[in-house]
């Protein structure tokens, strides 16, 4: 890749322009705040300055909830970052909000770009520009504690490998106090973690349905399928009795706490579970339906260049961008948070494949979709209020479901 001879300059500490004596220059960097991403951040940028003295990187956090309001109010003000990290389904709203700019494609040439990441990277593309570039990437897979397998009477080294096979293992593992009150979810109910993804590119598929259009900007979950993927999820607490929402208030709160059997969860969780020392756990594909019907959720979050940068500031940003999304930097974000490499020739190694905690997320990725959100906070929140008018209210599947679609197809409309 061209960028790669760009590499070579940025690892040899040379400067930004051949003949022209390095200046000192500060560029900011914004993420939210999530303790092994911030770690990592911080290692990629040591060594990055180690390799450039004439650039500062400056990392500045925000709480999640805060993150996107930050951005935008820094960006109107003139003082918004360099380099940031985004969603990528956050992108339209970037992009029309004009809180970032276009890639050079001298600097970051697309036929390489396609070539060397995993296609889900066309997502960051509009029109001819691309706005941004992956470190890593993540798909879902199903977290099961072995300590509870094994109480339940369950092998450990066997789990689930169909829905079927899931709902009757976390019905083993789900306990009740004396009060009738759920004390062990058998497994959890997150809607606003990431079922909200499970249900809409997974088990809307395994039922035989379609969630969207293929250019996603039609819903087309309102169908049968869609019922029946939706009574599915929502039987989990009203019928099998195996999970609660707000259970522990988060899901992958209760299953670090050893009180959840199963939970649905990205490689992102992979650097927070490491530090997991009272059980056991293991990580298996999602469960294929009664066919063997699979299908995944592939996701990530993309590096981008503020608005802003422009001068000595923009290439020193672009020089940064193109060191966070190489191979080298990609291995440490593996070894640090946990999430696969966006290069498939970095993810795709003999050893991660072999990797009983990678290789379930790696497979993953063989068959997964990638929703093109238009607002992805809307989106999600439609989600989790569709699964809340069942659980909460008792409204009928088919009504909150019909509601979901019209709400969801209203906020695509308002984009066009």
């Amino acid at each position: 890749m061209r960028t790669q001879i760009l590499m070579a300059g940025l690892l040899a500490g040379t400067s930004l322009v051949a003949g022209t004596a390095a200046q000192a220059v500060e560029i900011e960097y914004w993420q939210y705040v999530y303790e092994t991403r911030v770690t990592a951040m911080d290692q990629l940028i040591d060594a990055f300055e180690a390799a450039n003295p004439d650039i500062t990187v400056k990392q500045v956090t925000f709480p999640y909830a805060d993150y996107q309001t930050r951005v935008v109010a820094a960006n109107m003000a003139r003082k918004g970052p360099d380099v940031l990290q985004m969603f990528y389904g956050w992108t339209d709203q970037f992009v029309g909000g004009k809180v970032i700019q276009p890639l050079s494609p001298e600097v970051f040439p697309h036929d390489e770009i396609e070539a060397e990441f995993f296609p889900i990277v066309t997502a960051m593309k509009r029109g001819d520009d691309y706005y941004g570039l992956p470190t890593a990437v993540r798909s879902l897979a199903l977290f099961y504690n072995k300590d509870l397998m094994t109480k339940a009477g369950l092998d450990p080294e066997n789990p689930p490998k169909t829905l079927d096979e899931m709902v009757a293992a976390a019905k083993a593992m789900t306990e009740m106090d004396a009060g009738g009150n759920l004390s062990t979810a058998g497994m959890t109910l997150d809607m606003g973690g990431q079922d909200h993804q499970w249900w809409r590119e997974v088990l809307v598929r395994q039922f035989g349905g379609e969630p969207y259009s293929a250019d996603y900007s039609q819903v087309t979950y309102n169908d049968a399928a869609g019922a029946a993927a939706l009574k599915f999820y929502t039987d989990l607490q009203l019928v099998e009795k195996v999970g609660q929402r707000g259970f522990m208030d988060e899901g992958q709160a209760a299953f670090r706490a050893g009180r959840a059997g199963l939970t649905i969860d990205g490689t992102f969780r992979l650097g927070s579970f490491s530090s997991i020392e009272d059980f056991e756990w293991g990580v298996t594909e999602l469960p294929a339906n009664a066919e063997g019907v699979r299908s995944n959720y592939a996701s990530y979050f993309a590096n981008g260049i503020g608005i802003g940068a422009e001068g000595e500031e923009l290439a020193a940003a672009e020089k940064f961008l193109a060191y966070i999304s190489s191979p080298e930097a990609m291995k440490i974000w593996l070894d640090v948070v946990g999430e696969l490499p966006a290069r498939r020739d970095v993810a795709l190694t003999e050893e991660n494949l072999a990797d009983p905690i990678y290789a379930p997320f790696l497979k993953g990725l063989d068959y997964a979709k990638t929703t093109l959100f238009i607002d992805e906070a809307a989106q999600r929140q439609n989600a989790i209020d569709m699964a809340n008018r069942i659980l909460i209210d008792g409204q009928s599947v088919e009504e909150s479901l019909a509601q979901a679609a019209e709400a969801e197809q209203a906020i695509i409309d308002k984009a066009k």
